[in-house]
Formats: structure tokens, C-alpha cells, sequence
């Protein structure tokens, strides 16, 4: 089998590591060290499945030999029994191991910027983006992740967010809110409404991936910048001193703004954070473009005109129209309680890539 050989190499390659460890010379290397060990610990979860797949084929074929030799009776009849399950659990390891030896998305493990904006609906739409940008804070609380305010444009008084832009760091922080970008749909019945309809509002996500400068070059002279006073809600909430920073990239037009702090360095920092990784995903969505013409994903191109998902509010239900899922949870999703959501779309995505690559 194909995936076999690429297993002997793997575990081949885990050895070296292992040996080049217990080398006194790469110990007093701290740089190496750090590396290999990286490197080792995200070869040990296929290893162990290999490990416990090797142990299963070696009971097959003892089994099998029991049988064969037909000496006992009875224990020829255990072994054949136990044949059955032993074959079961080969083939939900070869399974595992298929999916483990995916090509990962060298983005999974970056920081991300995500912006939130309110689309078609009004006060109620911006009620929802509001809604979405707490489901995330709070998500990432239960991550452990650290979430930082860029900009913000709310509707005053009224509690809604008409686009808010932030950044969260983490582990793994792209590679678990990756799925999120698209358009957000919401059912529900508005606090305005005396009649009691239910109302549809959207709201559109983008999950953007970090990026080193190396990754993303950008000419200086390329940038417009405006520096303004940053608004607020009036009195003593407006910035007297021109802090704010507007960033625009000529040749793609892109713009981008932070009003967030008081320092108009920290702005114009944060500002290019935004831009860098809204120009990575221009880039990285050209190159894509080819290949989404190819395959089209199960979960969607994770184009922000794609319609990925449905909060119904009268039915505590949410339905995630790329791979059919719907969950009747939604004031827990809403609260921040994402993980069965997210790992059923990763799951989905896997299997997807893995009939891929099965040629099916």
C-alpha cells in the first residue's frame, strides 16, 4: 500500500530525530534542539497510530496462524471471533492514518485578524454582527486566546456593531476559525417589531491569517496615509488629538483604519498588521482560484459572498449549509460554545480532501 511506505519513512525520520536528541552536541544547541523537538512532537500523534496499527496487523497474522495450524479447537474458535474485530480495527486505522497524512494548511497554526461587517438589515443587522463579534470573544476565551480591538464602528446606542475589525492569537488559531469567513444569515423576531415577524439579517465574516513581513511586500510609496481625530459617542469620548490612522494601498485600493488607541504610532501599527493580512489573502485567493475551479470545496470557497450559514432564533436551530449540519443549540453556540460546530467542518474538510486524494 501507498500510505505504508510513507509511514516507514515517517517512522524512519522519527528515529533519526530521536537519536539526534540524545545527541550531547544538538542538546547544547538550544536553536536545534527547539526545532527538532517541534518537529518530534508533531510527528508522535501519527506515529502512535502507527505504532498501534503495526501491533493489529501482527495479531491478524497471529491469529490467522492459530487457525491455520488447527491444533485447538477452542482456541482456533477465539481466534476467529477475535479476527473479525481485529480486521474492523485495522481498517478505522488505516483510516486515521489517511487523514493524518493529509497535507496540513501551512497557515493552521498563524494568528488571524477577523473582521465582522453588518450587511443587508439594518439596525438588525448590526444587532446580529454585534451578537456574532461576543460569540467569538467568548470562544476565545474558552481557547485561551487573547483577542485585541483594531476598530470599531458601532451604532449608538442602540448596542449593534456596523463593522468591527480585531485580532486573536493563540495556538491553532487559524486553522480552527478558518471556516468562519463567509455570510452569516440570521431569523429572528427584532426588538422593533410589535407584529411579532420574524425578520432575515446578515452579516458578513473574513478570517484572515497573520503574516511575517517576509511573506507580504508592500512600497512605502504605494501608501496614502490620513491621520484624523477618532470619533466616538460625543463629549468626552472624542479624541482631541488627531490619533487615528487611515491606510490606503494604491495599487489595490485596499483601506484600511484603527482608531482603537490613544498612541497614533500603535494605530499606524496595527493598521499595517490589517493591511499586510488583508493583501496575504488577496494574494492567497488568486493562487486558489485555479484550483477551486478544479475541486470545488465542501465547505465552500470561503468567499465572503458565500451564504454559510443560518441562526434561526424561533427554533434555537443553526444550520451550516456547506456539509447539511444543523444543531439545536444556538443560545450555547451564541454564548461561545463553537467546539462541536468547528470540529464537525474540520472533519468534513478532511474527508473531503481525503476522497481527493483518492482519486474519487
Amino acid at each position: 500500500m501507498d500510505f505504508i511506505e510513507k509511514l516507514r519513512k515517517i517512522k524512519e525520520k522519527f528515529d533519526r530525530i530521536n537519536d539526534h536528541l540524545s545527541d550531547p552536541d544538538i542538546v547544547k544547541n538550544t536553536d536545534k534542539l527547539i526545532s527538532l523537538s517541534k518537529e518530534r512532537s508533531e510527528l508522535t500523534p501519527i506515529i502512535t497510530v502507527y505504532d498501534e496499527y503495526s501491533k493489529t496487523i501482527s495479531d491478524i497474522e497471529g491469529n490467522k496462524e492459530i487457525i491455520d495450524a488447527g491444533l485447538d479447537k477452542e482456541l482456533a474458535e477465539l481466534a476467529e471471533a477475535e479476527l473479525d474485530d481485529l480486521k474492523i480495527k485495522k481498517e478505522k486505522l488505516e483510516d486515521e492514518i489517511k487523514v493524518l497524512l493529509l497535507p496540513k494548511d501551512p497557515n493552521d497554526d498563524k494568528d488571524v485578524i477577523v473582521e465582522i461587517r453588518a450587511g443587508t438589515g439594518g439596525d438588525e443587522a448590526a444587532l446580529f454582527a454585534g451578537d456574532l463579534f461576543r460569540m467569538y470573544s467568548r470562544y476565545a476565551e474558552t481557547r485561551g486566546w487573547k483577542l485585541e480591538l483594531i476598530d470599531i464602528n458601532d451604532t449608538a446606542g442602540l448596542g449593534g456593531i456596523k463593522e468591527v475589525v480585531f485580532s486573536v492569537t493563540g495556538t491553532s488559531v487559524f486553522g480552527d476559525l478558518k471556516f468562519e469567513s463567509g455570510v452569516h444569515r440570521v431569523q429572528r423576531v427584532p426588538a422593533t417589531e410589535a407584529s411579532g415577524r420574524v425578520h432575515t439579517s446578515a452579516a458578513s465574516v473574513a478570517v484572515l491569517p497573520e503574516v511575517e513581513d517576509v511573506q507580504v511586500d508592500i512600497n512605502p510609496s504605494e501608501l496614502k496615509i490620513d491621520v484624523y481625530r477618532s470619533g466616538g459617542a460625543g463629549g468626552q469620548n472624542v479624541n482631541k488629538v488627531e490619533t487615528a490612522i487611515r491606510i490606503t494601498h494604491l495599487p489595490s485600493g485596499l483601506v484600511v483604519q484603527c482608531q482603537d488607541e490613544r498612541s497614533q504610532l500603535k494605530n499606524r501599527q496595527k493598521a499595517m498588521k490589517v493591511l499586510k493580512a488583508r493583501l496575504f489573502d488577496l494574494k492567497q485567493r488568486e493562487q486558489n482560484k485555479e484550483i477551486a475551479a478544479v475541486r470545488k470545496s465542501m465547505v465552500g470557497s470561503g468567499d465572503r459572498s458565500d451564504k454559510i450559514r443560518t441562526y434561526n432564533y424561533p427554533q434555537n436551530r443553526i444550520t451550516d449549509h456547506r456539509i447539511g449540519l444543523t444543531l439545536y443549540n444556538l443560545s450555547g453556540i451564541m454564548e461561545g460554545d463553537l467546539t462541536e460546530l468547528i470540529n464537525q467542518i474540520k472533519m468534513a474538510d478532511r474527508t473531503e480532501k481525503l476522497q481527493a486524494e483518492m482519486g474519487d
